[in-house]
Parts: structure tokens; C-alpha cells; sequence
């Protein structure tokens, strides 16, 4: 079964591809800026962005956001993530949490699925920790700074590990499930 994935980010597309190749969905790429609705609310977030993307292609797909929420910081940036990052990137993100009172944190993963007809989110958490300083490499975003809670390593330094525990992987776990019980795409 193919299934388009709207995103920008190509760590993304490979990531969602080696996760639902396994399971029988061939993941379509689709390239486009989504001018994204800026809010902390990531469920919000999610049905703006699929809704605009699927009013782009007039075809069923997948969108999906993926935030850090700082448990020192009452869950922020959660659907600001992008824009936090961007702004102090990784040296400045684990000094920033090393000052906070509690370096804990929770990386979601909110998927979004239009059909043409209904809306479906899915979701999926992990909890972690942040590092004194970011390990690993530093391509994908906020990786080389995320220890999920019972591991050593970073996202980052797991490379393809990664995959088998990721809150993505848990969403898209639950969203492959949802395609083989109600028999894919249309």
C-alpha cells in the first residue's frame, strides 16, 4: 500500500520509511512548505497543517509534529519545538536545562491522516533526560540532545536504533494499525 508523508525534513521521510517499510506501506514523499500554525497546542498545530496540506494535494496522506516538553518548564515549547530550537540550538538547549530544577522531558510525536473525509491523530511519548552536553551527530534536530529514561545514549547517538523505541515509532505503529484494519488508503 502506498501512502503520501507531507514533510520537509528528509531525516523524517527516511525515518518514517525504514519504520512502515516492514509492515507493507510504501512511503510517498511529498515536498511542500506548510506554512504551520504557530501555538503550543500540537493537536491544534496537527489539523491546520494536515488540512492545509491536504487541500495542496487533494489527496489522502500524513503529517506529523514531533516537540520536546521540558518538564521544568511546564511542557514548553512543545508545538513551538522548531522555533526553540532554531533560536538556541544545542549547546545553548542543554545549558538552558541544566539551570532548570528539573531536567526532565517528554518527546510526543502527533500524527495527523486525512482520507479526504475524516481526520485521525495518532500518538506516541517517550520520556528522557537531557545531557550536560549534546552527543552525537547533530543533523537531526534536537537528537543529539534527548536520553530516552533506561539508555546511555542519546537519539542521536543510536543512529538507526533509534527507530525500535522513538515516540514516532510509536505513533506510526498505532497508524499502521489503523491502515491494515480499515484496509488502507482510498
Amino acid at each position: 500500500m502506498k501512502i503520501r508523508f507531507m514533510s520537509g525534513n528528509l531525516h523524517k521521510i527516511n525515518e518514517v520509511q525504514r519504520i512502515l517499510a516492514p509492515v507493507g506501506v510504501e512511503v510517498v514523499p511529498v515536498s511542500r512548505k506548510i506554512e504551520e500554525l504557530q501555538t503550543e497546542d500540537v493537536e491544534r498545530l496537527v489539523r491546520d497543517k494536515l488540512t492545509k496540506a491536504f487541500e495542496a494535494i487533494g489527496r489522502p496522506l500524513f503529517v506529523e509534529h514531533t516537540g520536546l516538553y521540558l518538564n521544568g518548564l511546564n511542557g514548553f515549547p512543545a508545538g513551538l519545538t522548531q522555533i526553540f530550537w532554531d533560536k538556541l540550538e544545542a549547546d545553548r538547549f542543554v545549558k538552558l536545562v541544566a539551570g532548570l530544577e528539573n531536567p526532565s522531558v517528554t518527546a510526543k510525536t502527533v500524527l495527523g491522516y486525512c482520507d479526504g473525509r475524516n481526520i485521525r491523530l495518532f500518538e506516541g511519548s517517550i520520556e528522557g533526560t537531557v545531557p550536560t552536553v549534546p552527543a552525537g551527530p547533530t543533523g537531526f534536530q534536537w537528537d543529539c540532545v534527548f536520553i530516552p529514561n533506561g539508555y546511555t545514549q542519546t537519539f542521536a547517538e543510536m543512529g538507526d536504533a533509534k527507530d525500535t523505541i522513538s515516540m514516532r515509532r510509536q505513533a506510526l505503529d498505532q497508524f499502521a494499525t489503523y491502515l491494515r484494519t480499515t484496509g488502507g488508503v482510498r
